[in-house]
């Protein structure tokens, strides 16, 4: 399996890749050990950014610098605050700001005659890298603005268990802090489009996300997504947002989650390990 395909434009011409941010996105630290020596350890970086909408502060999440405009764009495609991802104008990292917020915070636009949707607006405030729906008013906002995904490709076994050292052959950030989580697209050849590793895992997703529409290559109906960790209800949500009809994850799924990707035809898959995973919904994909 190829594990290092990325997404391709209009020209066939390879992605820019995950250029880091101006802010970085692992640091130094001192620790002292059990022994009592004292040695430097690299840790992941957490840190806030501020989206803002012209002037308007529109939300602050915690995240892990780099690929920030990529975790914005995705960010307000999948908690539904665009009705249409073409709605989405320019963003960048605003220059205006005192130098301790140099780099922390992206300022949107839309394009004209656009508005946010109005319902998923309440989103607005402080998200943290723990989770992907604070701040929602109801919990029937889940699933509503998310259609149902597509049939998909066809799944085979031998498929589904390469993808945890697909994911893993792309997580450097990781194997320097061991602190961060990761989200991967592939194709249903096993080729890895996008990669993405942040402190939360629903900023790995919304990263990748966000990569894909930077190409316009949502809806992605003929893709499989790999998280690490758990696979809560956010996931298979901004999954579902973005056609994704295939979830795997090297962890368990919760209640919640199995519900809502059965509700939206997605296959959801969990503790993908060496020889074995289960299938919690969604088997019909497989071929034999």
């Amino acid at each position: 399996m190829s594990s290092s395909t990325p997404f391709r434009d209009e020209q066939g011409s390879p992605s820019p890749g995950r250029r880091r941010g101006p802010r970085p996105s692992i640091a130094l630290v001192p620790v002292r050990r059990a022994d009592g020596s004292v040695a430097e350890e690299h840790v992941v970086v957490e840190e806030p950014l501020e989206v803002r909408l012209g002037t308007r502060s529109l939300l602050i999440t915690m995240r892990t610098p780099g690929a920030d405009l990529d975790l914005v764009r995705g960010m307000l495609f999948t908690e539904g605050l665009l009705a249409r991802a073409e709605d989405l104008g320019a963003l960048q990292h605003c220059a205006d700001v005192p130098p301790e917020a140099a780099g922390n915070v992206v300022t949107v636009s839309l394009v004209p005659g656009a508005s946010l949707v109005e319902e998923h607006a309440v989103r607005v405030g402080l998200v943290t890298s723990a989770c992907g729906v604070c701040g929602k008013a109801t919990l029937a906002a889940i699933g509503g603005s998310a259609p149902t995904v597509r049939p998909g490709p066809a799944l085979r076994a031998e498929l589904v268990l390469s993808l945890p050292a697909g994911l893993s052959a792309g997580q450097a950030l990781f194997a320097r802090t061991g602190g961060l989580h990761a989200a991967a697209l592939f194709a249903a050849d096993g080729r890895r489009l996008a990669l993405a590793e942040d402190v939360g895992r629903h900023n790995a997703v919304d990263k990748v996300v966000g990569e894909a529409l930077r190409f316009r290559r949502v809806p992605l109906h003929d893709t499989l997504l790999m998280v690490s960790g758990r696979t809560g209800f956010e996931i298979v949500q901004k999954a579902r947002r973005a056609g994704i009809p295939v979830i795997a994850s090297v962890s368990a799924p919760s209640s919640l989650a199995i519900d809502l990707a059965r509700d939206g035809g997605q296959t959801l898959i969990g503790f993908v390990r060496e020889r074995a995973f289960n299938v919690y919904c969604g088997a019909e994909r497989f071929s034999l």
